[in-house]
């Protein structure tokens, strides 16, 4: 796909989430999908939009990383919820029953109707093409850095990290590290770290140079920790063998829900159409103008990179 992007945040599921999931999947060709009371027929596509309108409510599964989508006191709060919880009203289904869950564990989960749709700004990438349905994108993020404040090691991307020898912290699981090898930065000058916080108190305390995330990550980490002398770079769009990895994310159905998918892609076109109705959602989030997927970009596409 010339100039255009394939990205993960989160993007490979690490060993042991991967083997989960097969574990856990195994066994479920008939269990991934509802049948109809009184038969073992499959769940019409159809039936299944008109059964969530006439329960009233979604189940939606999120993993607590913000600001994609997080616990808020009672509710659900972040990109996903806020945009599905649009989207859905707009659908005639006024409520989102949440799961939080394991990142790693939400395909799983869905595949095994623990939730009808996963709601975490997940990207979409070949290999979760392969097992589960994607709406079209809500989203796109290129790449930044958190350096310390000041930037003294004069840091501006994975290259540059690369070229002057730093430490470069990555989330487990994440793709950053592929981006990192990908840039020439040495396995021993990567360090993993389990959440984001984690990643801004190593920087602090020195053990690494920069932290790489998406741009929309680091600036939320960045505006909950006022106090923290960081700073996030400029957003860079990382290269792995000649292609660009500009983030998009999506929402994501199980196999076979392609009705309720498209009538969900319906009404999210009209949010991402309007770059001041998506602002005015999710700017609150640290989401702007430029996070708005331009329409040239296709989920059909993304998953065939």
């Amino acid at each position: 796909m010339t100039g255009s992007a394939r990205l993960d945040r989160r993007g490979f599921l690490g060993r042991t989430a991967l083997l989960g999931g097969l574990a856990l999947t195994s066994g479920l060709v008939s269990a991934c999908t509802r049948t109809q009371a009184g038969s073992g027929a499959p769940e019409d596509d159809g039936a299944l939009l008109a059964r969530l309108r006439k329960q009233g409510f979604v189940r939606v599964g999120f993993a607590g990383e913000a600001p994609y989508g997080f616990q808020d006191g009672a509710d659900p709060a972040g990109e996903g919820p806020t945009l599905h919880r649009e989207v859905f009203a707009a659908l005639g289904v006024r409520e989102l029953r949440p799961t939080l869950t394991e990142f790693g564990a939400l395909i799983p989960g869905l595949l095994a109707d623990r939730f009808d749709v996963v709601s975490a700004g997940m990207s979409i990438t070949p290999e979760r093409c392969a097992k589960v349905i994607f709406s079209e994108p809500e989203f796109v993020s290129p790449t930044a850095l958190m350096v310390r404040k000041g930037n003294p090691k004069g840091l501006s991307d994975l290259a540059s990290c690369a070229a002057k020898g730093v430490t470069v912290g990555v989330l487990t699981a994440a793709v950053e590290a592929s981006f990192a090898k990908a840039a020439g930065v040495p396995d021993g000058s990567v360090k993993t770290l389990a959440k984001q916080q984690d990643g801004l108190d190593a920087l602090l305390a020195g053990r690494i140079d920069a932290f790489a995330l998406t741009a929309i990550s680091l600036r939320w980490l960045a505006r909950t920790n006022r106090d923290a002398a960081v700073e996030v770079t400029e957003a860079f769009v990382p290269v792995v063998d000649g292609v660009r990895q500009l983030g998009a994310g999506g929402a994501v159905f199980r196999p076979g829900a392609t009705g309720l998918r498209d009538a969900f892609d319906k009404e999210l076109l009209k949010i991402t159409g309007s770059p001041d109705r998506f602002v005015d959602l999710l700017g609150r989030y640290g989401f702007t103008a430029r996070e708005v997927p331009p329409r040239t970009l296709r989920t059909a596409d993304l998953c065939a990179a």
